[in-house]
């Protein structure tokens, strides 16, 4: 047995308060089954394709079975994961307006596969259609590849937040930094006065959108609670006058009116909530109505450099493509 102060410093709790896990040596394990059905859920349900043909959309998650895990031995991350996923989508033949239905089926998603060869089978119920079939099969299987990489990534990065506990060396590290910042701040502040904080690199964007419906109801898409619950499939807090607050996607965006014209412009102050702590964006939408159509241009200032690509997919997946879904459902069901 080694005499105290001489044994293998993996195992040594006493110089943190907590005593666990010191150096990340020990294994430990979290469960991300009902983590990882909400976020399948939310990658795959609304995926969109559309052709000259037809216009195609994942409108249910039928079944998620399985299971998934991460662990953490020495300091490595270790993932477990196997679904068997079914979906539902529905389309309708631009020429006939016929409307058609099917089933997208994922026998088996696991870490033992690459994504790119995941096995992804597409079936259509009995009847004509077989465009909108090959659709879903190619344009479609694509896509849901797609969507399938992204939950893999946020497993994998969003999930494992906190299962690599700090050592004492990055601690001292992280210490001798603070010390630093704190150094430069107080050289600041002694030739003139400015704000508390740390400025993060900023970048602005440009999206034009298109949908197939007036202006009237584009709007209202946006203002009416009902209507974001539905699109965002999550519950949301919306009140949609000038300093009224707003809360969707389960609390992950949330904001403030600062400019409401009726069916012509909307701006916000807007942040997600992985962003620092008080860091709200400027959102502003402006409603252009067309023959038959409205164009929806989005300009947005301020967004972290680093959540540049995370901004546009949140507007271009998660309220475009959305919102087109919802309006083509609307369509179906009419």
């Amino acid at each position: 047995m080694a005499k105290w102060g001489q044994g293998d410093p993996r195992w040594i709790v006493e110089e943190r308060e907590d005593g666990t896990n010191v150096n990340n040596w020990h294994w430990t394990e979290r469960d991300a089954t009902s983590w990882s059905k909400g976020k399948l859920r939310e990658f795959l349900v609304g995926i969109v394709v559309e052709n000259e043909a037809g216009r195609c959309q994942i409108s249910e998650l039928k079944q998620v079975e399985g299971e998934a895990s991460c662990s953490s031995r020495k300091g490595k991350l270790i993932f477990f994961y196997e679904w068997n996923i079914k979906l539902g989508w529905k389309g309708i033949i631009k020429e006939s307006g016929a409307k058609h239905k099917g089933l997208i089926e994922i026998p088996n998603l696991s870490e033992e596969n690459e994504v790119e060869d995941t096995e992804v089978n597409v079936s259509k119920k009995k009847g004509d259609g077989d465009v909108l079939k090959e659709l879903m099969r190619t344009a479609g299987t694509a896509q849901v590849r797609e969507a399938l990489g992204g939950y893999l990534k946020a497993l994998k990065t969003e999930f494992t937040v906190g299962m690599i506990l700090p050592t004492k060396a990055t601690a001292t590290q992280e210490l001798t930094i603070k010390r630093k910042l704190s150094e430069n701040t107080l050289q600041i502040q002694g030739s003139s006065p400015v704000p508390l904080g740390v400025r993060i690199p900023t970048v602005a964007l440009h999206m034009t959108e298109t949908f197939d419906t007036a202006v009237e109801q584009l709007y209202s898409i946006f203002t009416v609670k009902d209507l974001v619950q539905k699109f965002s499939k999550s519950p949301a807090i919306l009140e949609a006058e000038k300093g009224g607050k707003f809360q969707m996607f389960d609390g992950n965006i949330t904001g403030e009116y600062i400019e409401l014209l009726t069916n012509k412009k909307i701006v916000m102050k807007w942040r997600c909530k992985n962003w620092p702590e008080e860091h709200y964006a400027t959102v502003a939408l402006n409603f252009v109505p067309t023959p038959g159509q409205t164009e929806l241009q989005l300009d947005c200032k301020g967004v972290p450099a680093c959540n540049e690509e995370n901004m546009k997919f949140c507007w271009k997946q998660q309220h475009f493509e959305e919102i087109k879904g919802l309006l083509q459902l609307t369509t179906l069901n009419g």
